[in-house]
């Protein structure tokens, strides 16, 4: 029998805002958070502009000689970390718990430290190398981290999915205690990749948005306009709990964790499977999961990347797993304010996705201003929207054909 798993606690650092609560409200009220980059003179790049955290100080959270020796999507997931425990109830005490998880993710890992210690080699030379290179960029140093500060002693992993990482690290963890392997554990996502060589990388391949002069309208979801993402940066986390525990303990819960998905286009290194078939094979796999017809599902937190080909291949899964449902479903892109955080975008969709459930409202998806023939469902497109919910899903979808999708459901 499988034990069930609710979520007690979310953190987050995002684009708009550096916790939950502020985040929540600014996408209700269709705010973006693209701007101009200013972590680096970018005026030369093929794109200007990006989503940046905002005031973002890594030393409320941790010691400035101790930040400065880590990579900043490490401060990000120890932030968020902080903020989700605290939100729990768990505190943020060393728990010394062997029952307590630790699944947090990044499709990057720490770029800015190793842009900057590389540049250190070429102008300084070997023995100038920072000692604290190794453990700084390395992806798993998320999670290693975060074990650590905590006193989190159960199982911990890292996920490198690209853009399905942080899906993955809460799906996996839901499997994690729904098998008995822990009673709770700390899920999520971290991405840094704001860089030089990250924007060029992505500006290169013509997978960004290159609308320099409109930034705050150039991540477009399902738009006949779209032409590329807008890089985001930031961290979620999420508190998984076994119900029973949550209970015992009085823990607020937001939502209850059913169905996990996953899939694998096995077609191409960036592009989607054509038609969707593999976004809708994770989706499909999720549905079944959860133990749910397809018409039990009210709301989609879409992928939604604001690329050309994505939005048209996840409108085509959509309608391929729901059929005539399908219209009836109202449908987001929390990316179309907050850009794609990649190894993050997972989690930091997961949060409003369960706050939509908790409070009944979902946010827009701004910028949509032409519509596309091929892209022709509800998007909410007009203000954020109230809507009884139960159940909803959301998709992560990601570079080399990774497919992940979520089932969450009212806890009543």
């Amino acid at each position: 029998m499988r034990r069930r798993v609710v979520i007690t606690g979310m953190g987050a650092v995002t684009p708009l805002g550096n916790s939950v609560d502020e985040y929540w409200q600014e996408l209700l009220a269709g705010r973006s958070g693209a701007g101009p980059i200013t972590h680096f003179d970018a005026s030369d790049y093929r794109v200007h502009f990006a989503c940046e955290l905002k005031d973002f100080d890594a030393t409320k959270w941790i010691a400035p000689k101790e930040s400065r020796r880590m990579d900043p999507f490490v401060h990000y997931a120890i932030a968020a970390s902080h903020m989700a425990l605290e939100d729990s109830g768990l505190g943020t005490d060393k728990l010394n718990d062997e029952r307590a998880g630790t699944f947090i993710g990044s499709g990057i890992g720490g770029i800015t430290f190793w842009e900057r210690e590389h540049q250190v080699l070429l102008e300084k030379g070997l023995s100038r190398v920072s000692p604290f290179l190794i453990p700084a960029m390395i992806a798993n140093m998320a999670s290693g981290m975060v074990s650590i500060r905590f006193g989190l002693k159960g199982p911990s992993n890292c996920a490198v999915t690209a853009c399905a990482t942080s899906t993955n690290t809460i799906g996996d963890a839901y499997r994690l205690i729904q098998h008995d392997y822990a009673d709770m554990v700390v899920a999520g996502g971290a991405e840094a990749a704001i860089t030089p060589l990250g924007v060029s990388g992505f500006g290169n391949m013509r997978a960004i948005s290159q609308r320099n002069d409109e930034p705050q309208k150039a991540s477009r979801p399902f738009d006949k306009e779209r032409d590329g993402f807008v890089v985001g940066e930031g961290g979620a986390i999420v508190i998984l709990e076994e119900l029973e525990r949550a209970k015992a303990r009085g823990a607020k819960i937001y939502a209850e964790v059913i169905g996990y998905g996953m899939s694998t286009d096995a077609y191409h290194i960036t592009a989607p499977a054509p038609e969707g078939e593999g976004m809708a094979r994770a989706m499909a796999n999720t549905i079944k999961d959860a133990g749910i017809p397809p018409e039990e599902i009210q709301h989609i937190n879409a992928h939604g990347t604001s690329t050309p080909l994505n939005d048209i291949c996840e409108t085509k899964a959509i309608k391929k797993v729901f059929g005539k449902h399908a219209e009836k479903i109202a449908i987001n892109s929390t990316k179309s304010m907050i850009g794609h955080l990649l190894g993050a975008a997972g989690a930091i969709e997961a949060i409003p996705t369960l706050l939509s459930i908790k409070e009944g409202k979902v946010h827009p998806t701004i910028n949509y201003e032409f519509p596309d023939p091929e892209c022709d469902l509800d998007y909410t497109t007009e203000g954020s929207r109230k809507l009884d919910i139960t159940h909803a899903i959301s998709n992560s979808f990601a570079f080399g054909g990774h497919n992940a999708s979520m089932v969450f459901k009212k806890y009543v």
